[in-house]
């Protein structure tokens, strides 16, 4: 502070301090003034003692939309949105590493680690009944999350609780037997669903070797290959203070948040290095269509994607509005005898994204069904859209991006995603207000203008290869080995 700025502010307490005592002295003597002149030095008074309150005091009657944000001495990023009289407080976790981390052929083994940090069902059932809160703990492929809340007056045990998560994270053999076996029986009866098959069997064919390949969840023989010491290696790795983001939203005030978030989560390891999230390029995929027989199946799953874009990139709002295009003139080709449980989405990730178009039909219809899909494509990249679509489906995406959750969770979501895309919420629905057709078919070009496409049809194998048998694009078999060529003969000088 300049010594200009010091005897500035001497001078305003001095000035203060007199018109205080002179107030105060007109009244003791019983002074009688107008009463304007008493109505402005009351004022007076007034203001310049409130211009010295403390910032926080001044803070507290302001509500307001922007979080304020800390860190302790281990990195461990902290924003608090202080809610004065909100009897209950949110907690949200980010763990900035998800399932792209698996190792391969261990598929589903972040999602374990993320079971363990709470191996105990009692901490759930405390939570959401003792502390009459709720309790999630969620795995994508880029992140995992954990969700706890509770009574504002009990928020010291809430920290308490995320600390014996992350600080304290156990990993004994009897607890990841118990998990592990939970969680194969799980992937079992989800990966029996002829959708499920069909869903794994484009990302593999799309996506190759990448990460993206795989299921979050995994699978019950990747699952089975997970061991004690993989998961203390990504413990290791990943559960670390600089790797995490914390949200807290709720009636706690920031100092006495900041004291438990210090003494609970002070001690959080910080990593030596962070893991960065690199990998190789998937290869093109094969141009045919790949037939996966199952038998006993009366219909067949269609599957047909491209590769999408990152969700930190601007134009996957457009993409977003395409899927809802390209959903409307799908079944627009298909007729009245198209299927009705057709489906377009468009995932945006942090590595990239998956545009995938999805149909349950009759065997016999399997061809005409892609036809119609790679047309759709093909148009929405050289056509103009007409203005009753575009608007359309413009309103299907606004509803998509209205959050339905809680408005405390909701927040911390749209906090998280700006801090681990740089994209927020608020991003997302200026580019779709300012979305024009031309931006769409443009996005359009970007996405399916000469790029590879990856087909699948799942069903009954004899009648999905008569169907598909007049495609030009051709067939693959599922497990079917490829023909061998016959040696060459040796050639002698």
């Amino acid at each position: 502070m300049s010594h200009r700025e010091f005897y500035r502010r001497q001078t305003r307490r001095k000035t203060s301090f007199a018109v205080f005592l002179l107030t105060f002295e007109m009244m003791r003597r019983n002074f009688s003034l107008p009463i304007y002149l008493r109505a402005t030095l009351a004022l007076a008074t007034c203001a310049l003692l409130l211009s010295y309150a403390p910032a926080p005091a001044r803070a507290a009657q302001s509500a307001s939309g922007t979080p304020q944000r800390e860190q302790l001495l281990n990195g461990l990023p902290i924003l608090l949105a202080y809610r004065p009289g909100d009897p209950m407080v949110l907690l949200k976790l980010r763990i900035e590493s998800g399932a792209v981390f698996d190792l391969a052929g261990k598929e589903g083994e972040m999602a374990l680690l993320s079971d363990l940090l709470f191996p105990d069902q009692s901490t759930r059932v405390f939570v959401t009944e003792e502390l009459g809160g709720q309790f999630e703990v969620t795995t994508d492929y880029d992140h995992i999350d954990v969700l706890l809340s509770g009574r504002a007056n009990e928020f010291e045990r809430l920290a308490d609780i995320l600390r014996g998560a992350v600080v304290n994270m156990r990993i004994n053999a009897d607890d990841v037997a118990r998990l592990r076996a939970e969680r194969i029986k799980t992937a079992r009866a989800a990966s029996a669903t002829p959708a499920a098959i069909a869903d794994r069997a484009i990302a593999a064919r799309l996506f190759g070797r990448h990460p993206y390949a795989r299921l979050v969840a995994g699978t019950p023989e990747s699952l089975a290959r997970v061991e004690r010491n993989d998961l203390l290696l990504a413990r290791d790795r990943f559960i670390t203070a600089d790797n995490a983001r914390l949200i807290m939203i709720g009636g706690v005030e920031p100092a006495r948040a900041m004291r438990a978030f210090r003494q609970f989560l002070g001690a959080w390891r910080k990593s030596e290095a962070l893991v960065p999230a690199t990998f190789r390029q998937p290869p093109t995929p094969d141009a045919r269509t790949l037939v996966v027989d199952q038998a006993g199946t009366t219909t067949a799953e269609v599957r047909l994607a491209v590769r999408g874009l990152a969700r930190a990139d601007r134009d996957h709002v457009a993409a977003a509005v395409l899927a809802a295009l390209a959903r409307g003139r799908w079944q627009s080709a298909l007729g009245a005898a198209g299927p009705n449980n057709l489906t377009v989405r468009h995932e945006a990730r942090a590595l990239g994204g998956l545009w995938q178009m999805s149909a349950q039909v009759r065997s016999a219809d399997v061809a005409q069904t892609l036809d119609a899909a790679r047309a759709t494509l093909r148009a929405l990249a050289t056509t103009q859209f007409n203005a009753a679509e575009f608007e359309q489906a413009k309103r299907e995406v606004a509803a998509s991006l209205t959050q339905t959750k809680q408005a405390a969770v909701a927040q911390a979501d749209e906090w998280l995603d700006a801090e681990s895309y740089k994209v927020t919420a608020a991003d997302e629905q200026r580019a779709l207000n300012e979305l024009t057709p031309a931006d769409v078919q443009r996005v359009a070009a970007r996405l399916f203008r000469d790029a590879p496409v990856a087909t699948v049809a799942t069903g009954p194998g004899a009648e999905l290869r008569e169907s598909l048998a007049r495609t030009t694009n051709g067939v693959e078999v599922f497990g079917a080995s490829a023909p061998t060529q016959p040696p060459a003969p040796t050639r002698h000088p």
